[in-house]
Formats: structure tokens, sequence, C-alpha cells
């Protein structure tokens, strides 16, 4: 990857010479390229000429982009005041023979480093604002420790050899205290990254740790008398310029919140809080300079901090892992695990006298109210049905949910399973709605009277529950029965109104059936597809005659009116509860693949699978049949009018298990349908 993120050439061309012109300098430095004529070229000129590059590419990355546009114009303004005292210094002092100290270039110098400490800030607000205080605080810690080391190494040296007034030796220390406090930033910005820098913290990390590098050698020479200008410590400072110039063009750290993992996180901030702590214990032996002994406590302080933090974070830890524990997830009630704790501690009560009552829930049509609106409707009820049963049994016990949709009671004292309690809490466990009637089956156990473990009253509880349910299933048959005579009279309807239309809606609801079972629907699909494929048709009875049965092409207010059968057919079928799921394939059956079709203008997988099918089954049977509008077509030709449709009127996947059930040519079979032979 590109060096430089912008593709501008004149930006490549102000990076290459920035380039050059620091292997130039260092060529002619170590190696005497271009001889002794060239020293003042090289010194004045060309490190000139860098840093005024260095701080055009900084400011042209301020103009052209708006992004973080305040920092990098207060870094751009930083590297132009050193520029400037660089220039000053040169202009006016570089052949004084005994120059003032402090100089009005010092001025410049410094003022370079307000700028970027705010420009820094700037950065890592606006790239880590996401980050938790815990990352804040180890930066802190290595920062600091940075500091208190560089402190101990450099400021008694610095001190022993610092002549002058007070003023020369407070600007001689003013420097690597500035250096070192934006090592402190650099540190922090590490830190926020994860201590994985991207290329802009990288380079401005290492442009910063050259600067100061070179001024630490430049005090303690300039304090010790051995500063000799054109050596290789002058080819340091534009280095580090070019450095933090390249650093505003690179992408910037990735601002999202992150979890850092891995053991570096842990172990950098506590080498070096084990660093700290070494210099404050080393300062009870052998005095160190104040200022260590400030930055070391601090960063000692931040270790506590931190320390604190993290406890803080592993107790809020512990206790929600603890009550994920034992608490079902999506509704927020007891899980499994807490049902068993509980109930174990019941057991040990009842011995003593004190009883209680386990009731077992299963609901009854959840799976059915699944399939019909989809899971996220399905989880949806169990946390209403969850709730409700939390606020019944309040007080009298306490509530969980098994998983699935099993629901359990624990209830304190004895009752029997007619009990007040026990049928408000089934009852809590039904809803009922448009197309769909969701109801609960209960087994309940006297504990410890009627079971003395765990296992022993759950057995029993959920055998209870399984005889309830069968109970019920007698009921269940019953209503059965009463779809099928509903069915049976809307059928007969049809007959009456267009005798030839049983057979045809037949052969198509017996092909759907087939066609359904190659798509693995259960038994109760399969039994709502044969009944929509029957009854697509059944809004034609709001159809007049002259408009079903016209020979000629169809004109628009025809169309209009035929249109609407589908929604008609819907319509009647929603006055019965139980065959609302059988009027939503009905009323997308005339939907197309490509979005054509209508009602509803419905595309691909958004209309119903069932109703795909019928779509494709009954133009299979209309091709093969008589009609008054055109003759019967052999089987190969209606296969082939399917196939060159598929994709935009019919499914593809329809169309190519129809062509697998046809060509196998098998004889026609009889599918069972709520317990009865059709074919």
């Amino acid at each position: 990857m590109s060096l430089l993120e912008s593709r501008s050439r004149v930006l490549f061309i102000a990076a290459t010479a920035m380039g050059l012109g620091i292997a130039f300098e260092v060529a002619h430095i170590v190696l005497g390229l271009g001889g002794r004529s060239l020293d003042g070229f090289v010194k004045d000129g060309v490190y000139t000429a860098i840093e005024l590059v260095a701080v055009g590419v900084c400011a042209s990355r301020a103009l052209r982009r708006r992004e973080d546009r305040v920092a990098w114009v207060l870094i751009s303004a930083g590297l132009l005041t050193w520029a400037a005292g660089d220039f000053v210094w040169t202009s006016w002092f570089d052949d004084v023979a005994n120059p003032p100290y402090p100089s009005i270039a010092d001025v410049f110098y410094l003022a370079m480093y307000p700028a970027v400490y705010v420009a820094l800030v700037l950065l890592m607000r606006s790239h880590f604002r996401h980050v938790g205080a815990a990352v804040w605080l180890d930066g802190i810690i290595v920062g600091l420790t940075l500091a208190a080391i560089g402190a101990d190494l450099v400021f008694p040296a610095i001190l022993g050899v610092s002549t002058g007034d007070a003023a020369a030796v407070a600007v001689t220390l003013t420097y690597p205290l500035s250096d070192f406090l934006l090592l402190v930033f650099i540190a922090v910005g590490f830190a926020l990254s994860g201590w994985r820098p991207g290329r802009q913290w990288l380079l401005l990390g290492t442009g910063i740790a050259v600067s100061t590098i070179a001024d630490l050698i430049f005090v303690f020479q300039e304090a010790n008398g051995t500063y000799v200008a054109g050596r290789i410590l002058d080819a340091m400072w534009p280095a580090s310029m070019a450095m933090m110039a390249l650093a505003a063009w690179q992408p910037a750290s990735n601002g999202t919140r992150r979890r850092v993992v891995g053991s570096h996180a842990v172990l950098v901030p506590a080498v070096f809080g084990v660093v700290a702590l070494a210099l404050l214990v080393s300062a009870t032996a052998h005095p160190l300079p104040r200022l260590v002994v400030g930055l070391a406590t601090g960063a000692m302080l931040a270790a506590g901090a931190r320390a604190a933090l993290t406890y803080r974070e592993n107790v809020r830890m512990l206790h929600h892992e603890t009550r994920n524990a034992i608490t079902d997830a999506l509704t927020g009630l007891g899980n499994r695990r807490s049902l068993v704790d509980d109930l174990d501690f019941a057991l040990q009560r009842g011995r003593s006298g004190q009883a209680c009552t386990l009731a077992f829930f299963d609901l009854d049509g959840f799976k059915r109210y699944n399939d019909s609106f989809g899971h996220s409707a399905g989880d949806a009820l169990l946390v209403r049905l969850g709730r409700a049963l939390a606020v019944v049994v309040e007080g009298n016990g306490e509530a969980y949910r098994l998983g699935g949709d099993e629901f359990c009671v624990l209830f304190s004292g004895c009752f029997p399973r007619d009990h007040a309690l026990v049928a408000e809490a089934q009852t809590a466990l039904e809803e009922h709605g448009s197309g769909f009637i969701v109801t609960a089956s209960c087994g309940v156990v006297n504990v410890p009277e009627e079971a003395d473990t765990v296992s022993a009253a759950l057995n029993l509880a959920d055998e209870r529950m399984y005889a309830d349910k069968s109970d019920g299933a007698v009921s269940s048959r019953a209503r059965g029965q009463s779809v099928l005579m509903q069915q049976s009279v809307l059928m007969q309807l049809l007959t009456e109104r267009e005798p030839t239309l049983r057979e045809h809606v037949c052969d198509v609801g017996l092909m759907a059936v087939a066609i359904g079972k190659r798509f693995g629907l259960n038994t109760e699909q399969l039994d709502e597809l044969h009944r929509a494929a029957e009854l697509h048709d059944l809004g034609k009875l709001a159809v007049p005659d002259q408009i079903l049965n016209k020979p000629a092409p169809l004109n628009d207010s025809e169309w209009l009116l035929m249109r609407q059968h589908t929604i008609i057919g819907e319509r009647i079928l929603n006055a019965a509860p139980s065959l609302r799921p059988v009027g939503c394939l009905v009323r997308s059956s005339h939907e197309r693949w490509d979005g054509a079709g209508y009602p509803d203008g419905l595309v691909g997988e958004a209309i119903p699978l069932g109703s795909r099918i019928i779509t494709a089954c009954d133009a299979y049977d209309a091709m093969v049949s008589e009609r008054p509008y055109d003759a019967a077509r052999s089987s190969d030709e209606a296969l082939e009018e399917l196939v060159r449709h598929s994709g935009t009127q019919f499914d593809p996947a329809v169309v190519e298990a129809m062509c697998e059930f046809l060509e196998a040519e098998p004889p026609r079979e009889q599918v069972t349908v709520n317990g009865q032979l059709t074919g």
C-alpha cells in the first residue's frame, strides 16, 4: 500500500523531494558528498527547504480535507513556528560569536509544543472517543513512566552542566520537559489504539520520538559546550518534521469501540507500572529530582485507578455471568438451572413441612404460529406470555421458561390441578388473534408429597402435561371436522357455479401437495396448501359469467374486476378463523416471480411458497385442459411453457420440482390429507 493516501501528483513530488533532501543531507554529513563547499547550502538551503515543504504538505492536508481539519491546522502551525525559529537563528544568530540565550528563536521553538498538544488531544478525541477509561489509564501509565525515566536519565545530567541565569536554566529544562509531555500524548494514543497504531499514529510517534532524541542530545551538548553544527544531529529535526507531515495523509485509526484481549494489553501497562514503582523505591535510597518523583507518583496513581477499575469491571462481569447462567435470555424468567436449584431447595423445605406445587406448561399451537408469522413474531409472543405469567404468579410463586415453548411455575403451598392460581397461570399463557389460537397444556405435581426428588417431580409433571394435551386433542379433532365441513360447503358452491371447475381445482390440489412434499413441508403445511389449491378460485363466485367464460380477451375494466377475485377469496375465507392461513395463500396465488402479478405485486420469495406452488400447478393444469378460449396442450408443451417463463412468471425452484415430478410419470398417487384419501 502506498505511503500516501492521496493520489495527488504534487503531493507525491513533495514527499519525494523531502526524502531526497534528507538522504542528500545525511550523505553529505556522513560521507562528505559534494565536499566542504556545499556545507552552507546543505546547512541552510536544504535544511530550510525540507522544513518548508513539510509545512506545506501538512497544511495542504488541512485545506483539502474537512476531517480533523483543526488538529492538522494546529500541527501545521507548530511546524511553521519551529521552521520560523530555525530561520531566525540562521538569519540572526548563526554567525554571532556569543548569541543570546534564551533568544527570540526559542520563543518560536517553544510555541510549537502547545499547538501540537492541543492537536493530539483533538485527534484522540476524534478517533478514540468510544474507548473505555481503562485504555486511557493504560496510556497515561506508560506515558508518565516514560517521562519519569527520561527525566531521571536526562535532568540530572543537564542540571549538572547548565550555566547562566535562571531564565537560561529554565529554558534549557523546558525543552526536555515539553518533549517528555509529547511522549506521554503519543503513549496514550498508542494505548487507545490497542497498541496497534495505524500508520498515522506510527509516523506521528516516530517523528516526535526523533525530535525528542535530537532535542535532548542538543540540550545536553549545548549545556556541555560540545555541540558542533553540521553533524548528523542536524538532519534529525527536518526528518522528524517530514514524518509528521506525511502522517497527515495516512488513514485515520479506527474510531470504533474495541475490546483488547491480547496479553500485550495487560503486560505493557503492568511492566511500566512496575518500573514506576521501582523508581519510587529507589528514591528512598538515592534522592531523585522532584520531577521524576512526581511523574512516577502520577504513574502509580493511574495504575491504582486502573486496578480499581479492573476490579469493578470483573465484579460487574461476574454478576452478569451469574445472572445469565440462571436466566432465560429471551423472556428474563428463570431458566432450567434456576428451576432445578429452586426446586431442590423447595424439596428440602418440604421435608420440614413447607410443601410447594410444580406446574408444568407446554404451549399448544405455537409451532403453527411460528411457521405462519415467523420466528421474530414467535419470540415476541414468548416474551409477552412470559411477562403475563410472571405478573400472574407474583407473590405466590416463581415463573420459569425451560426452553422452546415450555414454561414452569413453582408455587408456595400445595394446590390441586383445578386451583384458581393454576388456572390463572394457564390462562396467562393463552393468546388469541386473527388466524391463530395459542393455548397451554398443564401438569401439576405436589412436592414432596408426590415426588421427593427433582427429576421425579419434573418427570411426573411432564407426564401429566402430556396427558392433559392428549385430552385436548379430542376437541382439536372436532375443530378439524368443522374445517372440513366449511371447505365442503365452499367447494359445493364452486361446483354449483361451474361444474367443470371441481375437477380442475382437485387436480391442482393433488399436484400442489405432491410438489409441496418435495420442499419438505410438514403435514399441517401440506393441509393448508391442499385447501388453498382447491379454493384458490373461490373469489370467482363474485365474477359475472359473461366475464368468466368470455371467449375473447378481457378489456381493462373486466381485467380490473377479475383481479379482485383473489382478494374476495381471502375475504370469504377470513370469515372462518381456522381458514385464515389458507386465505393468505389464496390472496397471493396470482402473484408473479418478477413482481408483475396481482393483487400486491410481490416479488420472488416475498410470495408465500404455497402460493408459488399453486400458481405453477394452476397454470399447468389450465394448459392441459380444454378452455373456452384455448385448446388443451400436451404435457410436454405445458412443461416447455413453464420452463420458458421460469424466473419471470414462475418460481424456478417450483418449476424444476414440477419437471422432475411430471417427467418421472408416476401413477396418480393417493395423498392423505386430514386422515382422508384423495386422488
